[in-house]
Protein backbone atom coordinates (compact mmCIF):
# COMPACT_ATOMS: atom_id res chain seq x y z
CA UNK A 1 0.00 0.00 0.00
CA UNK A 2 2.20 2.87 -1.16
CA UNK A 3 1.26 6.24 0.27
CA UNK A 4 4.17 7.88 -1.50
CA UNK A 5 3.96 11.65 -1.86
CA UNK A 6 0.44 12.07 -0.52
CA UNK A 7 1.63 13.92 2.61
CA UNK A 8 -0.35 11.77 5.06
CA UNK A 9 -0.29 12.76 8.73
CA UNK A 10 -2.82 10.27 10.15
CA UNK A 11 -2.42 6.50 9.95
CA UNK A 12 -5.72 5.57 11.61
CA UNK A 13 -7.06 3.69 8.58
CA UNK A 14 -4.23 1.16 8.62
CA UNK A 15 -5.76 -0.88 11.44
CA UNK A 16 -8.24 -2.37 8.98
CA UNK A 17 -5.33 -3.83 6.97
CA UNK A 18 -4.08 -6.30 9.58
CA UNK A 19 -2.60 -8.60 6.89
CA UNK A 20 -0.56 -5.82 5.31
CA UNK A 21 2.95 -6.99 4.38
CA UNK A 22 4.59 -3.90 2.83
CA UNK A 23 4.10 -0.26 3.72
CA UNK A 24 5.81 2.68 2.02
CA UNK A 25 5.37 5.97 3.85
CA UNK A 26 8.11 8.06 2.24
CA UNK A 27 7.77 11.87 2.05
CA UNK A 28 4.75 12.15 4.37
CA UNK A 29 5.80 14.67 7.06
CA UNK A 30 5.58 11.94 9.70
CA UNK A 31 7.27 12.89 12.97
CA UNK A 32 8.02 11.52 16.40
CA UNK A 33 4.29 11.15 17.10
CA UNK A 34 4.06 8.30 14.56
CA UNK A 35 1.81 5.53 15.90
CA UNK A 36 1.23 2.47 13.79
CA UNK A 37 -1.50 -0.01 14.63
CA UNK A 38 -0.49 -3.59 15.33
CA UNK A 39 0.47 -5.12 11.97
CA UNK A 40 1.74 -8.65 12.71
CA UNK A 41 2.39 -9.57 9.06
CA UNK A 42 4.24 -6.41 8.03
CA UNK A 43 7.76 -7.29 6.91
CA UNK A 44 8.73 -4.17 4.91
CA UNK A 45 8.47 -0.58 6.14
CA UNK A 46 10.00 2.49 4.56
CA UNK A 47 9.80 5.85 6.31
CA UNK A 48 12.30 7.72 4.15
CA UNK A 49 12.36 11.53 4.06
CA UNK A 50 10.02 12.22 6.94
CA UNK A 51 10.56 14.32 10.07
CA UNK A 52 11.59 11.62 12.54
CA UNK A 53 14.22 12.79 15.04
CA UNK A 54 13.82 10.41 18.01
CA UNK A 55 15.17 7.00 17.09
CA UNK A 56 14.80 5.03 20.32
CA UNK A 57 11.09 5.72 20.84
CA UNK A 58 10.38 4.81 17.21
CA UNK A 59 12.30 1.53 17.47
CA UNK A 60 10.56 0.58 20.73
CA UNK A 61 7.20 1.24 19.09
CA UNK A 62 8.09 -0.77 15.97
CA UNK A 63 9.34 -3.71 18.05
CA UNK A 64 5.97 -3.80 19.75
CA UNK A 65 3.57 -3.35 16.81
CA UNK A 66 5.43 -4.95 13.86
CA UNK A 67 7.16 -8.08 15.22
CA UNK A 68 7.75 -9.57 11.73
CA UNK A 69 9.65 -6.57 10.38
CA UNK A 70 12.62 -7.61 8.22
CA UNK A 71 13.25 -4.53 6.07
CA UNK A 72 13.35 -0.99 7.45
CA UNK A 73 14.49 2.20 5.79
CA UNK A 74 14.78 5.55 7.61
CA UNK A 75 17.00 7.46 5.17
CA UNK A 76 16.42 11.19 4.96
CA UNK A 77 15.36 11.56 8.61
CA UNK A 78 17.37 13.31 11.30
CA UNK A 79 17.20 10.07 13.31
CA UNK A 80 19.27 8.37 10.60
CA UNK A 81 22.75 9.94 10.67
CA UNK A 82 23.69 10.00 7.03
CA UNK A 83 26.40 11.96 5.21
CA UNK A 84 23.95 12.85 2.45
CA UNK A 85 21.56 14.56 4.88
CA UNK A 86 23.97 16.11 7.38
CA UNK A 87 27.56 17.07 6.58
CA UNK A 88 28.61 16.72 10.24
CA UNK A 89 27.86 12.97 10.16
CA UNK A 90 30.26 10.36 8.87
CA UNK A 91 30.34 6.63 8.20
CA UNK A 92 31.14 5.87 11.86
CA UNK A 93 27.99 7.68 13.00
CA UNK A 94 25.95 5.70 10.49
CA UNK A 95 27.51 2.41 11.60
CA UNK A 96 26.73 3.14 15.27
CA UNK A 97 23.16 3.90 14.20
CA UNK A 98 22.98 0.53 12.45
CA UNK A 99 24.24 -1.31 15.54
CA UNK A 100 21.68 0.42 17.74
CA UNK A 101 18.79 -0.33 15.35
CA UNK A 102 19.86 -3.98 15.06
CA UNK A 103 20.05 -4.21 18.83
CA UNK A 104 16.43 -3.02 19.11
CA UNK A 105 15.00 -4.87 16.07
CA UNK A 106 16.69 -8.25 16.06
CA UNK A 107 14.78 -9.72 13.08
CA UNK A 108 15.93 -7.17 10.49
CA UNK A 109 17.58 -8.53 7.37
CA UNK A 110 17.92 -5.19 5.57
CA UNK A 111 18.42 -1.75 7.07
CA UNK A 112 18.17 1.25 4.75
CA UNK A 113 19.99 0.20 1.58
CA UNK A 114 22.27 -2.53 2.93
CA UNK A 115 21.80 -6.13 3.96
CA UNK A 116 22.55 -6.88 7.60
CA UNK A 117 25.75 -8.90 7.88
CA UNK A 118 26.51 -11.58 10.42
CA UNK A 119 29.34 -9.45 11.80
CA UNK A 120 26.99 -6.48 12.29
CA UNK A 121 24.45 -8.66 14.06
CA UNK A 122 27.12 -10.03 16.44
CA UNK A 123 28.42 -6.53 17.17
CA UNK A 124 24.88 -5.31 17.78
CA UNK A 125 24.30 -8.07 20.32
CA UNK A 126 27.46 -7.17 22.22
CA UNK A 127 27.59 -3.38 21.95
CA UNK A 128 24.35 -2.22 20.33
CA UNK A 129 22.81 -0.98 23.56
CA UNK A 130 25.74 1.39 24.02
CA UNK A 131 25.52 2.88 20.53
CA UNK A 132 22.57 5.10 21.34
CA UNK A 133 23.14 8.64 20.10
CA UNK A 134 22.67 11.03 22.99
CA UNK A 135 21.69 14.52 21.98
CA UNK A 136 22.53 17.55 24.09
CA UNK A 137 19.60 19.45 25.48
CA UNK A 138 18.62 22.42 23.40
CA UNK A 139 20.32 25.72 24.20
CA UNK A 140 17.14 27.38 25.44
CA UNK A 141 16.43 24.66 28.00
CA UNK A 142 20.00 24.67 29.29
CA UNK A 143 20.09 28.48 29.55
CA UNK A 144 16.76 28.42 31.42
CA UNK A 145 18.18 25.88 33.86
CA UNK A 146 21.29 28.01 34.38
CA UNK A 147 19.24 31.13 35.08
CA UNK A 148 17.05 29.28 37.59
CA UNK A 149 19.95 27.91 39.60
CA UNK A 150 23.23 29.73 38.99
CA UNK A 151 24.91 27.93 41.91
CA UNK A 152 24.32 24.55 40.24
CA UNK A 153 26.43 25.38 37.19
CA UNK A 154 30.19 25.08 37.56
CA UNK A 155 32.45 28.09 37.19
CA UNK A 156 36.15 28.34 38.02
CA UNK A 157 35.73 31.97 39.08
CA UNK A 158 35.74 32.89 42.76
CA UNK A 159 32.31 33.51 44.26
CA UNK A 160 32.90 37.28 44.44
CA UNK A 161 33.37 37.58 40.69
CA UNK A 162 30.47 35.42 39.52
CA UNK A 163 28.03 38.32 39.38
CA UNK A 164 28.51 39.87 35.94
CA UNK A 165 26.91 43.17 36.91
CA UNK A 166 29.17 43.77 39.92
CA UNK A 167 32.73 42.99 38.92
CA UNK A 168 36.11 44.44 39.82
CA UNK A 169 39.25 44.45 37.79
CA UNK A 170 42.60 44.21 39.53
CA UNK A 171 45.80 45.78 38.31
CA UNK A 172 49.00 45.43 40.22
CA UNK A 173 52.52 44.18 40.33
CA UNK A 174 53.66 40.76 41.32
CA UNK A 175 56.58 40.35 43.74
CA UNK A 176 57.67 37.08 42.17
CA UNK A 177 60.05 37.38 39.22
CA UNK A 178 60.31 34.42 36.88
CA UNK A 179 63.80 33.88 35.54
CA UNK A 180 63.22 30.58 33.76
CA UNK A 181 66.37 28.94 34.98
CA UNK A 182 66.15 25.22 35.68
CA UNK A 183 62.81 25.04 33.91
CA UNK A 184 62.23 22.07 31.64
CA UNK A 185 59.68 24.05 29.63
CA UNK A 186 62.26 26.67 28.71
CA UNK A 187 65.13 24.45 27.69
CA UNK A 188 65.28 25.99 24.20
CA UNK A 189 65.26 29.58 25.45
CA UNK A 190 68.60 31.09 26.31
CA UNK A 191 68.95 33.09 29.51
CA UNK A 192 69.67 36.28 27.54
CA UNK A 193 66.26 35.92 25.79
CA UNK A 194 64.34 36.06 29.08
Amino acid sequence: MPALGRKRRSLEGLKTFSYLEELILDNNLLGNDLLLPRLPHLHTLTLNKNQITELESLLDHLAEVVPSLQYLSLLGNVACPNELVCKEKDEDDYQRYRYFVLHKLKNLKFLDTRQVTRKEREEALVRGAFMKVVKPKDAKASSDAASISPEMSYTPLPSGSRDLTNHRGILGKCRYIYYGKHSEGNRFIRDDQL
